[in-house]
């Protein structure tokens, strides 16, 4: 039988495929037979020589292209990267089967207040001045609540970062896409929201406010950070293969 499970993973702002880290290996142990696509967005990871789109449909419209297969897709996606699946979704509805949408936010659904955390501010702010290799010490910091003192881990990141640099033009547009993008419809997919109880970079009730707009399923990790499937890797492929385990499309 045709292998039909492919799963799309979407990452965030200035991050790349790599940052996936072990959650590869453990999604692949729940799905054994399904292919993995970890896509860059232009500017990041190997594609960090072009520029960053300005807006979160151009990043989609790019990202199709790195697909082999533009049918039963299933999206993982981060922070930004939810925006992607959302307008994925929307406007190419007959490629994608699900998505997991994870500590996304999305206007007008949530207030700017809670999309980005007030208490977060300084802390971004003084990111910007900041060298390279301590910035990605920073990122660690705000999105880990589990790893944030690795110094392995922050090697690893700080290397990345050296040899695949996002420009400053492309973080600019990265951050300028995600602050306008908006939606106006509801994708007619199953989704699956999970969010990150303590969360210091989104406040999680967006992803609450989301799921109850579109009275869509909702998980939430209460322990971990911004970046679950660094902070948890082993159960959130274990909570997506029990929600689809639930669904039709997991033939």
């Amino acid at each position: 039988m045709k292998n039909n499970k492919h799963f799309v993973l979407l990452r965030g702002l200035l991050r790349e495929a790599r940052h996936w880290g072990k959650f590869i290996k453990e999604l692949q142990e729940q799905f054994p037979d399904a292919d993995i696509f970890t896509l860059d967005i232009p500017g990041n990871g190997q594609l960090h020589h072009a520029v960053s789109p300005k807006t979160i449909a151009c990043m989609t419209d790019a990202l199709r292209q790195q697909v082999p297969t533009r049918s039963h897709l299933k999206l993982v996606a981060l922070s930004m990267g939810g925006m992607i699946a959302i307008d994925w979704m929307i406007r190419y509805p007959e490629e994608i089967d699900i998505a997991v949408l994870i500590n996304t936010s999305v206007r007008p659904i949530s207030p700017f207040y809670y999309r980005l955390r007030w208490t977060s501010y300084l802390k971004i702010i003084k990111m910007i001045s900041h060298s390279a290799p301590q910035r990605e010490r920073d990122i660690l910091a705000l999105t880990s609540n589990k790893h944030h003192h690795d110094s392995r881990l922050v090697s690893d990141w700080q290397q990345w970062q050296k040899a695949c640099p996002v420009s400053t033009h492309s973080a600019i547009n990265q951050l300028w896409a995600a602050a306008k993008f908006s939606i106006k419809v509801k994708p007619e997919q199953p989704i699956l929201i999970i969010t990150s109880q303590t969360d210091r970079l989104v406040d999680h009730r967006c992803g609450m406010n989301l799921a109850k707009a579109w009275q869509t399923d909702h998980v939430t990790h209460k322990t971990s950070g911004h970046d679950l499937p660094l902070d948890e890797p082993v159960w959130l492929a274990k909570t997506i293969r029990k929600w689809l385990m639930n669904k039709v499309v997991v033939s």
